[in-house]
């Protein structure tokens, strides 16, 4: 039903609008001139005809449930009124699934039954007083807009000042769930704090999140160098298979190739990135871990089929596109001057690249890389599927080694007592995973502005 008033709602939007563009355009004929553009005083009345509807229709869903429930309540017996808060709402859940016309495991009350009933009609008085009051809300709105239709109405500047106050809101949201994120984090990450030493945390060289012994009080060992280490061992056998690779890629696309080719590879090179990373993570645990430790066993190498290389390598090819395609665009928006000019000055197409394109585009290339370290550093499923899960602090890339988000994964899986400290690190882990990314784009930033200022 919520589908079909939508639609209905926007089908009503419409109509309004053209109602509101033709009484624009039976003004003008007044000989009068319009402040705005036709098409502004029609979406003026569609806003009018359709927000107030569909501001109602959201509250009405927020709060319906609510509203029955507490009736619903107040109708049940009197033997009722003393249950707890969780009796009370598992009895509701029984009730709803009753009027919804679900299923129940276990004997049904007479009582349930009429509660259930009350709470169906309920539920269609409330979908009729809805449905009449968005109508008799449209209706209004479109009728006193209309009249409102004049040509000293200034649709336009209405219409402007709407969409800056929706891109506000759209960016005031996205600023409250970054602080929201954030702010969870810390004070989760503060509740294990409380069991743990930040010391400990930190700089602690041992991960074992378990209690030592049954009744001894004492608590395991969280140490993240161990899981530091491996996310940066990964990201970093990541980068160096996708910094070279995509950047010549970039190059070639962009100075080299015909137009022909240039039009077939880079959106071929980019569905690399459409691929879900599950898919990366079963292509190197089945293909790429057992071809490397085939290949170890030729040359004499011990390779771990789950190891920080698989991962590292398979991760390294999923994020080439997220390098190749920025810098990519970044070159080629360098001006077409300062190819003319190096090629003026005697210098070579190759070196033309290397000495004038390559440094004017550096600002955006530094941000593609950031980019994919940043990807490379917050990925799961590879490392979960192929880097294997042994927390040790050491520098051999074919061995297996845990990261900080195979980490968070295993410490929020299973049936676990979210205020222990063995599922509190999660959020330690993750403020950690947040401070890194936040340090790379400072340092990415101040790269940016050091160069820009040279080349613009």
């Amino acid at each position: 039903m919520n589908l079909v008033l939508t639609v209905t709602v926007l089908i009503a939007m419409a109509l309004a609008y053209q109602v509101g563009l033709a009484r624009s355009k039976a003004v003008a004929t007044g000989g009068e001139r319009l402040h705005s553009r036709p098409g502004y005083y029609g979406v003026l009345v569609a806003l009018w005809c359709g927000l107030p509807a569909l501001l109602l229709f959201g509250l009405w869903s927020l709060f319906q449930d609510s509203i029955i429930e507490i009736l619903v309540v107040r109708q049940l017996p009197v033997e009722f009124a003393s249950l707890g808060e969780q009796e009370l709402q598992a009895l509701l859940r029984r009730i709803s699934a009753l009027a919804s016309g679900r299923g129940l495991v276990g004997e049904v009350e007479a009582f349930e039954v009429s509660a259930a009933e009350h709470m169906a009609r309920l539920g269609s008085l409330g979908n009729l007083i809805m449905v009449a009051s968005m109508a008799v809300v449209a209706v209004l709105g479109l009728l006193g807009a209309r009249r409102h239709v004049t040509p000293r109405l200034k649709a336009r500047n209405h219409i402007e000042r709407l969409i800056m106050l929706l891109l506000a809101l759209s960016s005031g949201v996205a600023i409250l769930t970054t602080v929201g994120i954030v702010l969870s984090m810390i004070g989760e990450a503060i509740h294990f704090f409380r069991y743990v030493s930040p010391v400990e945390f930190f700089f602690g060289t041992v991960w074992n999140p378990r209690f030592s012994t049954a009744g001894s009080g004492t608590q395991g060992q969280f140490g993240l160098l161990p899981l530091l280490w491996g996310t940066l061992m990964v990201s970093i056998i990541a980068l160096l298979v996708a910094i070279p690779l995509g950047l010549m890629t970039a190059i070639y696309m962009a100075e080299y190739a015909p137009a022909w080719l240039r039009s077939v590879a880079k959106p071929i090179i980019e569905i690399l990135a459409g691929i879900p990373t599950i898919v990366y993570g079963f292509f190197a645990l089945v293909v790429i871990g057992p071809f490397l430790s085939g290949l170890g066993e030729m040359i004499g190498i011990s390779i771990r089929a789950t190891s920080a290389l698989t991962a590292g390598l398979v991760m390294g090819i999923m994020i080439i596109p997220f390098v190749s395609s920025l810098s990519d665009d970044i070159i080629t928006q360098v001006p077409k001057a300062l190819r003319d000019g190096a090629l003026g000055l005697g210098a070579t197409k190759s070196e033309s690249i290397r000495q004038v394109v390559l440094p004017a585009a550096l600002p955006g290339i530094v941000g593609a890389f950031l980019l994919a370290a940043s990807r490379a550093i917050g990925e799961t499923m590879i490392v979960v599927l192929a880097a294997g899960n042994n927390p040790a602090l050491h520098a051999n890339p074919f061995e297996a080694v845990s990261t900080i988000t195979v980490t968070i994964v295993n410490q929020l899986t299973g049936d676990m007592d979210f205020s222990s400290p063995q599922s509190l690190v999660a959020f330690a882990l993750g403020l950690t995973l947040f401070v890194i990314t936040l340090g790379l784009n400072v340092i990415a930033l101040v790269v940016v502005r050091k160069y820009r200022q040279q080349y613009e």
